[in-house]
């Protein structure tokens, strides 16, 4: 039997092209660097900088593009035996521009991107490796097919009928979709099936119905979930566990480029919970103080993504944190000129 995964996420693979330099418009880029992005490939690195066993399913083109999101996820120590090439479709890309404090906007390129073309030959085959996984981690941005939104859902099923830990971080991107209304059915489908569900500040309203982001935990929370989070910028996050919100806060860091914050968070929270705990009757026996623990961690995380250019690059080991010196309880201090990260892992789309 092959060795189980701590975490198997479901979903895209994406090629990020960064910027030369912050302060300019994509018009004005004279200089581009191909990066790994696409929020489940980048939480799959994250778990596996972490320490962590982590594979991705999902479906990328048969070209260039497809073959180095495979290569370099390789090369971070990612399973990469259930990511499908197709000639279908080519490998989304995405650039990059950012704004002086680091605050990024996307332009994508996805006319028949290879991700939509995910269906269920691909969680048929990597069906044993998801019932023996941990966590199994989604998100939404490759299911605007429904041969692929029938896949994710009965995969997160089995997962959730065999008692594993079950996760999703949307991450929408509502442009994506010609009906967002189908997004917040498959959501609202989704949810009660979900041990895990983080959203951003941002995600609430449309996901939950609720402004307020109290309310918007308890929603989740009377629908099945047993650990909620949303993530709050530079506030850090809140979490809903066993009927408690408790409030963590981001650490005060340098930032550089914010497109990693919150696959980076992703990652550190499943990371830890995958330490932890392996089925969700597990995680529902866990304290409250010890799931504050872990989105203090993820926190961490999440602060460390954003002090380097690009999604991935800003990751950490678990060495890198400690040589920060910051505890699982706070930050580090922040560098002249440092400020707070932001988590939210959302951003401006044009």
């Amino acid at each position: 039997m092959r060795a189980r995964h701590d975490v198997i996420c479901l979903g895209e693979a994406l090629v990020d092209f960064l910027p030369d330099r912050r302060g300019r418009r994509v018009r004005d880029v004279t200089r581009w660097t191909p990066c790994l992005g696409g929020a489940p490939a980048n939480v799959t690195v994250g778990v596996s900088r972490l320490g962590g066993r982590a594979a991705l399913v999902g479906v990328t083109g048969e070209d260039e593009f497809g073959w180095l999101l495979h290569e370099r996820l390789e090369a971070e120590g990612v399973d990469t035996r259930y990511l499908r090439h197709t000639a279908q479709g080519k490998t989304g890309l995405g650039f990059v521009s950012l704004t002086a404090t680091g605050e990024r906007s996307f332009t994508f390129y996805r006319t028949r991107a290879a991700e939509t073309f995910l269906d269920e030959r691909d969680t048929r085959r990597a069906r044993g490796a998801i019932a023996r996984a941990t966590i199994l981690h989604v998100g939404t941005n490759s299911l605007l097919e429904g041969r692929a939104r029938a896949a994710v859902q009965a995969a997160v099923q089995r997962s959730f009928d065999a008692g594993r830990v079950t996760s999703s971080d949307p991450n929408l991107r509502l442009h994506l979709w010609r009906d967002p209304a189908v997004l917040r059915r498959l959501l609202l489908r989704l949810i009660p099936r979900l041990a895990v569900v983080k959203l951003s500040d941002e995600e609430v309203a449309f996901v939950t119905g609720a402004a307020d982001v109290d309310d918007a935990l308890a929603w989740l929370e009377r629908r099945g979930v047993a650990l909620a989070v949303v993530t709050l910028g530079a506030r850090g996050a809140a979490v809903r566990f066993r009927g408690v919100t408790r409030r963590v806060p981001a650490p005060r860091v340098h930032v550089v480029d914010t497109t990693g914050a919150g696959d980076g968070f992703t990652s550190g929270l499943l990371a830890e919970l995958s330490r932890a705990v392996a089925t969700r009757d597990a995680l529902e026996g866990l304290s409250v103080d010890d799931v504050e623990a872990f989105a203090r961690f993820a926190c961490r995380v999440g602060a460390h993504a954003v002090t380097k250019l690009g999604a991935v690059a800003g990751l950490p080991t678990r060495a890198a944190l400690g040589a920060r010196g910051a505890t699982a309880h706070g930050g580090g201090a922040a560098p002249p000129g440092g400020v707070r990260a932001g988590l939210r892992g959302a951003g401006r789309v044009t």
